[in-house]
Protein backbone atom coordinates (compact mmCIF):
# COMPACT_ATOMS: atom_id res chain seq x y z
CA UNK A 1 0.00 0.00 0.00
CA UNK A 2 3.23 2.61 0.52
CA UNK A 3 4.20 1.65 -2.83
CA UNK A 4 0.56 2.55 -4.52
CA UNK A 5 0.81 6.38 -3.83
CA UNK A 6 4.50 6.59 -4.29
CA UNK A 7 4.06 5.18 -7.90
CA UNK A 8 0.58 7.37 -8.66
CA UNK A 9 3.22 10.45 -7.74
CA UNK A 10 5.90 9.08 -9.87
CA UNK A 11 3.49 8.68 -12.74
CA UNK A 12 1.98 11.82 -12.39
CA UNK A 13 5.56 13.63 -11.98
CA UNK A 14 6.27 11.29 -15.60
CA UNK A 15 3.15 12.81 -17.23
CA UNK A 16 4.20 16.05 -16.22
CA UNK A 17 7.79 15.41 -17.70
CA UNK A 18 6.52 14.21 -21.65
CA UNK A 19 4.41 17.18 -21.28
CA UNK A 20 7.32 19.61 -20.72
CA UNK A 21 9.40 17.64 -23.24
CA UNK A 22 6.43 18.20 -25.77
CA UNK A 23 6.11 22.00 -24.77
CA UNK A 24 9.91 22.95 -25.34
CA UNK A 25 9.84 21.04 -28.84
CA UNK A 26 6.82 23.20 -29.82
CA UNK A 27 8.72 26.21 -28.33
CA UNK A 28 11.84 25.06 -30.53
CA UNK A 29 9.29 25.15 -33.38
CA UNK A 30 7.87 28.36 -32.52
CA UNK A 31 11.49 30.44 -32.26
CA UNK A 32 12.47 28.88 -35.85
CA UNK A 33 9.01 29.54 -37.47
CA UNK A 34 9.28 33.81 -35.58
CA UNK A 35 13.31 33.79 -36.79
CA UNK A 36 11.93 33.03 -40.40
CA UNK A 37 9.54 36.30 -39.90
CA UNK A 38 12.41 38.17 -38.64
CA UNK A 39 14.75 37.52 -41.76
CA UNK A 40 11.63 38.11 -44.32
CA UNK A 41 10.86 41.13 -42.26
CA UNK A 42 14.30 42.54 -42.70
CA UNK A 43 14.42 41.03 -46.40
CA UNK A 44 11.19 43.67 -46.82
CA UNK A 45 12.72 46.26 -45.38
CA UNK A 46 16.02 46.47 -47.30
CA UNK A 47 14.10 46.22 -50.31
CA UNK A 48 11.61 49.04 -49.35
CA UNK A 49 14.70 51.02 -48.83
CA UNK A 50 16.43 50.24 -51.95
CA UNK A 51 13.26 50.74 -53.91
CA UNK A 52 13.34 54.36 -51.90
CA UNK A 53 16.65 55.03 -53.07
CA UNK A 54 15.96 54.52 -56.38
CA UNK A 55 13.12 56.61 -56.54
CA UNK A 56 15.03 59.30 -55.10
CA UNK A 57 18.07 59.37 -58.01
CA UNK A 58 15.12 58.72 -60.88
CA UNK A 59 13.49 62.23 -58.91
CA UNK A 60 16.86 63.74 -59.49
CA UNK A 61 17.33 62.96 -62.97
CA UNK A 62 14.00 64.21 -63.98
CA UNK A 63 14.61 67.62 -62.17
CA UNK A 64 17.93 67.80 -63.96
CA UNK A 65 16.01 66.63 -67.36
CA UNK A 66 13.29 69.55 -66.69
CA UNK A 67 15.35 71.88 -65.63
CA UNK A 68 17.79 71.16 -69.33
CA UNK A 69 14.46 71.64 -71.39
CA UNK A 70 13.23 74.23 -69.57
CA UNK A 71 9.74 72.66 -68.53
CA UNK A 72 10.04 74.67 -64.89
CA UNK A 73 9.76 77.81 -63.59
CA UNK A 74 13.16 78.31 -61.36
Amino acid sequence: MADEPQSLVLEHLRRIDRKVDGLLEEFRHFNLRVGSIENHTVGLHLSDVQQNGEIDRIKGRLDRIERRLELVDR
